[in-house]
């Protein structure tokens, strides 16, 4: 669980400190930014609109042409005019000259680069500003639609697109163009407005274009057409309307996209530039903010980490050295560093340990004495009794004459004894520990001839060390509290086990029993103080390997796969005794030496 010290109080203090900061500004920004949006938007709109105005006016003004034309005298005497043959006489030479005058006027009046034509049906000759000629009157009539008819061209490797309109008199005859007296054709190239785009571009941001759907695309001369045909693309997806102001996603880049719908035309007008361009200064003003808010907060965190170190630390390293030190550790020790005050009660707390460490150490070897000689009391209580049933049984055996009983119990009764009286060492072989529970087992087998038993235990932890007489007891409790209130065949079986970095010697019978209850209770009973009721034997054997091996070594107790009582005893493995024994690789089964005793038991080989 998340817990609240010094250093986190004052690091959430500043960061408290910096939220509303940080939520203001955030505010403020967004605002900007959304005013500076909708100035952008209408600066845009009001520039396109005056652009499309100025475009459609040119456009409008072209096409009031042939209205003028129509009613000038050169053009109605030229509608009358009906010849025999196909060679003009002189008047229509020179009325066609004067019409031609009149048409380059006309054009010239235009800073657009137009062209006009008048077709007269009666004489089926088109005239322009600098020809007169024939022209195909069936042709003509596909040409001829209500409006400004758009086709497509291509001039030096790019699309052109050629608008033209065409004006009949009189006007019901657009119906039938046959019927028509005369026809003027007035029509203009896309140069016109690629020249108005190039100077609309301006201060090169702007990236203006026309288009309509399914006949093309006008780009100003210097535009990135692989950029506006992804655009088109994006905007024919969305749909367009008469106005429109987009934000438009093309790759990592967002771009500002404003639509304007040319009513004469049918035309868009369209205007993008990158959205990056012009929020730079506020991005760069962010950059800058957030540049300044993490270098405080960088220096609110040093500020916090040096009084943490220098304060909160030494106090709570003092609290943790107490508290250890009220668990009864009496290792503890402080790291003193510098001269200030935390250091001179730190070396005050080192010294106040040690003197304690010293008097409890003196104690500590006074109870271990007084361990001792209660263990030795014990095992001169236990002795006697199993002394006594011992030669109760070589006497029934001398009075049943039964030389060789007599012989095999005092043989293995003084190999029995010798072990036990002549123990003075912290710790054996686990070899000869085991040896020394085969002879008592073999007694307790001529008392109960209906026990058999085996012990299997690998080379490689025949050579362990553990303290004396801790396996005994386990045995006895097996056969006394198991298989002697039992008629039935009495079963025990030894053997060892490695698990992991633990060795365990594992004593299994199929005796009585325990239930899971009383199980549970042995086991918790081991870690507590000794009662008079429950026997020392076991209590004497846990806390014994516990002294000798630390805390994760002792007893351990379960239902043994025999059906009785499987007793465990567990001690951790150093990294030594894993090397010097082959341990480190081997499994719990290698090299392991069975032998079988003469009467079907099973022993360990020496």
């Amino acid at each position: 669980m998340f817990k609240f010290n010094f250093y986190t109080k004052i690091l959430s203090i500043i960061i408290v400190l910096l939220i509303p900061v940080l939520i203001l500004y955030v505010y403020s920004n967004q605002t900007t930014t959304g005013v500076l949006r909708e100035e952008l938007n209408q600066s845009n709109y009001n520039q396109l609109t005056f652009f499309q105005n100025q475009v459609n006016t040119n456009i409008e003004m072209i096409s009031s042409w042939p209205h003028l034309l129509i009613h000038d005298p050169d053009v109605a005497s030229f509608q009358a005019i009906f010849l025999k043959d196909k060679v003009l006489n002189l008047d229509g030479i020179n009325l066609v000259k004067r019409i031609q005058t009149k048409l380059g006027l006309q054009e010239s009046s235009s800073n657009w680069r137009t062209g006009l034509s008048i077709y007269s049906p009666s004489l089926g000759r088109v005239v322009s500003e600098n020809e007169a000629i024939f022209y195909n009157q069936k042709e003509l009539n596909q040409s001829i639609k209500n409006g400004w008819q758009v086709s497509k061209k291509r001039m030096y490797g790019k699309d052109q697109f050629i608008f033209s309109m065409y004006t009949l008199s009189p006007f019901s005859s657009l119906v039938n163009p046959e019927t028509a007296n005369t026809i003027i054709k007035v029509e203009f190239d896309s140069s016109n407005i690629q020249d108005m785009l190039d100077r609309f571009k301006g201060d090169g941001r702007k990236e203006p274009f026309y288009y309509k759907k399914d006949v093309g695309v006008i780009y100003n001369r210097t535009a990135n057409e692989e950029l506006s045909d992804k655009l088109i693309t994006k905007l024919e997806k969305l749909g367009l309307h008469e106005v429109d102001n987009l934000t438009v996603k093309i790759g990592e880049e967002s771009y500002l996209v404003h639509a304007v719908l040319s009513q004469t035309t049918g035309w868009y007008l369209i205007d993008y530039m990158p959205l990056s361009d012009m929020m730079s200064p506020i991005y760069s003003s962010n950059r800058l903010f957030y540049i300044t808010v993490a270098g405080s907060l960088l220096v609110g965190f040093i500020g916090a980490y040096l009084l943490y170190s220098q304060v909160q630390v030494p106090i709570l390293q003092l609290v943790r050295a107490f508290r250890r030190l009220k668990d009864g550790d009496y290792a503890v020790r402080l790291s003193p560093r510098g001269s200030h005050e935390f250091a001179f009660l730190s070396r005050q707390f080192n010294l106040m340990v040690e003197q304690i460490q010293e008097l409890f150490e003196k104690v500590y070897v006074e109870k271990l004495h007084v361990k001792e000689a209660r263990l030795k009391q014990l095992q001169s209580q236990i002795n006697p009794h199993f002394f006594y049933n011992c030669f109760s049984f070589i006497t029934s055996m001398a009075k049943l004459r039964n030389h060789e009983a007599v012989v095999a119990m005092a043989h293995n009764l003084s190999k029995y004894y010798r072990y036990t009286t002549r123990q003075e060492r912290d710790l054996v072989p686990l070899s000869d520990e085991v040896e020394f529970v085969h002879y008592y087992l073999k007694i307790q087998q001529m008392r109960m001839p209906r026990l058999t038993f085996s012990i299997v235990m690998s080379s490689q932890a025949s050579s362990l060390l553990i303290p004396p007489l801790v396996v005994q007891p386990l045995v006895e409790n097996a056969v006394l509290h198991g298989i002697e209130p039992q008629a039935e065949v009495g079963i025990i079986r030894i053997m060892t086990e490695r698990v992991g970095s633990y060795m365990c010697l594992i004593v299994d019978d199929n005796g009585l029993g325990l239930s899971e209850e009383a199980i549970t209770s042995l086991t918790l009973a081991l870690d507590k103080p000794v009662e008079e009721k429950s026997g020392y034997g076991l209590w004497n054997v846990h806390q014994r390997m516990r002294l000798h091996f630390g805390e994760d070594a002792g007893l351990d107790f379960s239902l043994s796969p025999m059906g009785g009582l499987r007793a465990v005893l567990k001690w951790p493995l150093s990294t030594a005794e894993e090397q010097e024994n082959g341990l480190i690789e081997s499994s719990s089964n290698s090299d392991i030496v069975k032998l079988e005793d003469s009467d079907g038991s099973d022993i360990i080989s020496r």
